[in-house]
């Protein structure tokens, strides 16, 4: 079988076993996460803010830089996809200077990438799939930045369930997998399906 017909199969399988009804806008996003796990609990445990799905899309469309939280994310983001709609996509966490000051301040790096990455200027797609101290910096602020939105879906035991409840309770634009489970290829497969929704990306 061609890779298009696997994937169009596989969908059709996730869509006749799909036991929760879910609305039509984070359907997809939904069913490519499952694809990304064969996990069918993230159709109940992934949260979306109201009007989250076409807030993410209007970034990306208008160009946007996607910030990862670990380069596995950023590997599984589909280049094709951001090249169509002149997005980028980056991630801090091997960068020698954040390194550095995470050893000196005895903080994790994923934290010091968080600081950085609310430096950067324009609209930010954060985007967290492994280390929940990515998120608190941004969580930590009193009054929260307007020109961002965040996917929330780290996987882990320590600070995971409560970094992504904070999350869902900040009032930010968010989409969480809330609980424990989650992971970078979680995290690149929701910031995929955003793109392919829009018009013109996917062939």
């Amino acid at each position: 079988m061609k890779p298009e017909d696997i994937e169009r199969r596989s969908m059709e399988i996730i869509e006749s076993e799909l036991t929760v009804a879910l609305d039509e806008e984070i359907k997809p996003i939904v069913k490519r996460v499952i694809h990304a796990t064969a996990d069918f609990s993230f159709a109940e445990s992934l949260h979306f803010t109201p009007g989250v799905v076409g807030r993410m899309r209007s970034m990306l469309s208008g160009g946007a830089t996607v910030i990862t939280d670990t380069n596995i994310a950023l590997a599984g983001i589909s280049k094709a996809a951001l090249k169509k709609l002149d997005a980028k996509a980056l991630c801090l966490m091997a960068d020698e200077d954040v390194a550095r000051e995470a050893r000196l301040r005895q903080v994790t790096r994923a934290s010091v990438s968080m600081e950085r990455a609310l430096k950067l200027t324009g609209p930010k797609l954060l985007v967290c799939g492994n280390a929940p101290t990515f998120l608190f910096p941004l969580l930590e602020m009193e009054k929260k930045p307007d020109d961002l939105a965040v996917i929330g879906v780290p996987v882990g035991f320590v600070n995971v369930v409560e970094a992504k409840q904070r999350l869902w309770d900040s009032g930010l634009d968010c989409i969480v997998a809330l609980g424990r489970r989650g992971g970078s290829n979680v995290a690149a497969a929701i910031v995929n399906a955003l793109m392919y929704g829009i018009g013109g990306v996917r062939p």
